[in-house]
């Protein structure tokens, strides 16, 4: 039986302008019609500075033992322009999972989307420069093992969030969160009804008529004493 030792080589895909339109939208706006249960743990940050503001794109699956890149290698061979790699390494920190050459590689020679490491990178500095949206959970010298096991587009857990091939990753400043494929175009449509909404309370949070009554309301809700005094 092949199972933890396995590579598919087909994944779902989502259509382009589909991610198109996720480009579009800041992942918290996103997150905000999703129950604000997609993103994955902060220890998972950006460290690269690309470009563009907004990553999108399909995930292209990495199941590997902790500190090993093996089918890492295996996943870049075969991964399209525009995937997203995003690969869980049971939240290790010993080992880095990819640096300059490998970053290199998925970016000039096959055109990635973005990575998303659940564990370090190293060559950092370099690492800093590059366009390609870059995440990861810091940065160590040490580096991997090319022994395996591992898979390939199948479900994993990266940052304690569930992760499908061809799932759509959503990726900013602020950090990455995870939209089902199946799902999509629902949240998609309540996403640009939030951004618009989210941008209303922005402009009357910047010329002084936000509304707060909302506040007061919900602490009476809540039983919360209020007391015109000092605390003695």
């Amino acid at each position: 039986m092949g199972v933890g030792n396995r590579v598919f080589l087909k994944k779902p895909e989502p259509g382009r302008e589909l991610l198109d339109e996720f480009r579009k939208i800041p992942a918290a706006n996103i997150a905000d019609v999703m129950g604000r249960s997609c993103a994955m743990n902060p220890r998972i940050k950006r460290m690269s500075t690309p470009s563009n503001p907004i990553m999108a794109g399909p995930a292209l699956t990495v199941k590997t033992r902790p500190g090993d890149n093996l089918m890492i290698h295996q996943a870049l061979n075969m991964a399209a322009p525009g995937d997203i790699l995003v690969v869980s390494n049971e939240s290790d920190s010993t080992r880095a999972l990819m640096g300059a050459i490998m970053f290199t590689y998925a970016y000039c020679a096959k055109n990635l989307g973005g990575i998303i490491l659940d564990g370090p990178l190293r060559d950092v500095e370099e690492v800093l420069k590059m366009d390609m949206p870059i995440y990861a959970a810091g940065s160590t010298p040490g580096g991997p093992y090319k022994e395996g096991p591992g898979e390939v587009n199948v479900p994993i857990s990266c940052g304690e969030i569930a992760v499908n091939p061809g799932d759509i990753i959503v990726a900013d400043w602020d950090g990455v969160i995870v939209v089902p494929l199946k799902d999509a175009e629902e949240i998609l449509q309540a996403a640009k009804k939030f951004q618009e909404q989210d941008e209303q309370k922005l402009a009357a949070a910047a010329n002084g008529t936000a509304k707060r009554e909302w506040v007061s309301k919900l602490l009476v809700t809540k039983g919360t004493e209020i007391i015109d005094g000092y605390c003695v």
